[in-house]
């Protein structure tokens, strides 16, 4: 795949997963990874590390928004945004899905399946495209699911596919990583992605260009913070503070 950069946006590290930071980046890298985002919960207390860069790969800081009443979402989202890289919400309710995909500050929706469906319709496939908001598909659904939740998952990922692809709506793949051997090869989640009807060129797309123009569209914005480096293992930023 030639100098293809690829990106899990959506992996958790200590307190909210099991592994340091540091941990997650020397795993990530084994695996052939460019980068990956920290998307810990909001609301896990103390659960935001600072991104990084080290070694050649780049660690974005930021945030999976969990909220039961869409309308906090968008204070949430004022909250976090300037201080962090990417901003993905929690989905898995019909009414938060609405309210994250018509945000325009809202930067992928994370877990849009709910119980019933795969938690995108064509109205919020839409509104998805029009304000530049990521699908995430979290392929540990499929690693982790058995029997028919599984079969399920798949159902509902195809389904949110075709939308995407109907109405230009981005997408994403992921790992839901809480430690690194959650974490999955770029190649290996290409070929899971195969499952429910993505073309490998859809994927390496989902894991690398869309990824790249989430940080470059926030770069541009102002909103990706400086940089940062690990010193004696502590996490610094890049101007000495």
């Amino acid at each position: 795949m030639g100098n293809t950069r690829f990106y899990d946006f959506n992996v958790h590290t200590v307190p909210d997963g099991k592994d340091t930071v540091k941990d997650v980046m020397a795993f990530a890298k084994h695996l052939g990874f460019g980068g990956f985002a920290i998307t810990n919960h909001s609301n896990v207390e103390e659960s935001y590390p600072e991104g990084s860069m080290q070694d050649g790969i780049d660690v974005y800081k930021a945030v999976e928004i969990v909220v039961s009443n869409p309308s906090k979402l968008n204070g949430l989202v004022g909250k976090y945004r300037k201080n962090v890289d990417v901003v993905a919400v929690h989905g898995g309710n019909e009414e938060i899905n609405r309210a994250a995909v018509e945000t325009p500050a809202v930067d992928i929706l994370a877990h849009p399946q709910t119980s019933k469906n795969g938690g995108i319709n064509h109205v919020l496939a839409k509104s998805a495209s029009h304000n530049n908001v990521a699908i995430e598909f979290n392929l540990d659904s499929i690693i982790k699911g058995r029997g028919g939740k599984r079969v399920h998952t798949l159902s509902f990922f195809s389904k949110n596919l075709e939308l995407a692809r109907k109405y230009n709506v981005p997408t994403i793949l992921t790992s839901n990583a809480f430690n690194c051997f959650d974490l999955r090869a770029p190649e290996e989640m290409i070929a899971l992605s195969k499952l429910f009807g993505m073309g490998r060129e859809e994927a390496i797309t989902s894991l690398s260009d869309i990824p790249e123009s989430i940080i470059t569209k926030n770069r541009n914005s102002g909103i990706v913070q400086e940089g940062v480096e690990i010193v004696n293992e502590e996490i610094v930023s890049s101007d000495g503070e």
